[in-house]
């Protein structure tokens, strides 16, 4: 019997109808070979970061059970990521998909494609705002709770959708 781990990911899309694009990738991680979606966030608007000559983002996080290994997952999401029609032609591009690993169990892991827990996560009212919302308790390997970071996101404008 293989074990399950708690992971969560953060799905953002700003291009060829972003809601679609996010509600498409939610359906794909809960088909996952091994892997089951327990939740997802509301759907945020909120601007770009980095590059700002782009349209608005839509974000979410999803929390998956899962049997996946943390690079196996990873290639799992960058495979719907590329089935969705991604492509990386400079950083912070407008995207169709970018799925990016948060959290997995309390671990914390550096490699070359792979840093959990993600690094900028606690800077971004686009993750922040989302996960706290499904996981009020969550804490971050080496920073702490989750819920800490969201004073200091306030001011990055978020939007709920529906």
């Amino acid at each position: 019997m293989s074990v399950m781990h708690r992971a969560f990911v953060a799905l953002g899309a700003n291009m060829d109808d972003p809601a679609a694009q996010l509600q498409a990738a939610v359906k794909q991680l809960d088909e996952l070979a091994g892997t089951r979606l327990v939740t997802c966030s509301r759907f945020y608007a909120s601007a770009p970061v980095g590059y700002a000559d782009q349209p608005d983002f839509i974000n979410a996080v999803a929390e998956l059970q899962t049997e996946l290994a943390p690079a196996a997952l990873l290639q799992a999401l960058l495979d719907i990521e590329a089935a969705q029609g991604r492509e990386r032609t400079f950083r912070n591009a407008p995207r169709t998909l970018d799925l990016d690993v948060l959290l997995y169990d309390d671990l914390s892991l550096q490699q070359e494609h792979l840093t959990i827990p993600h690094p900028r996560m606690h800077e971004r009212a686009f993750v922040l705002v989302p996960l706290t919302e499904i996981a009020p308790d969550v804490i971050i390997p080496g920073l702490g709770p989750a819920t800490a970071f969201l004073g200091k996101v306030a001011s990055q404008q978020l939007h709920p959708l529906g």
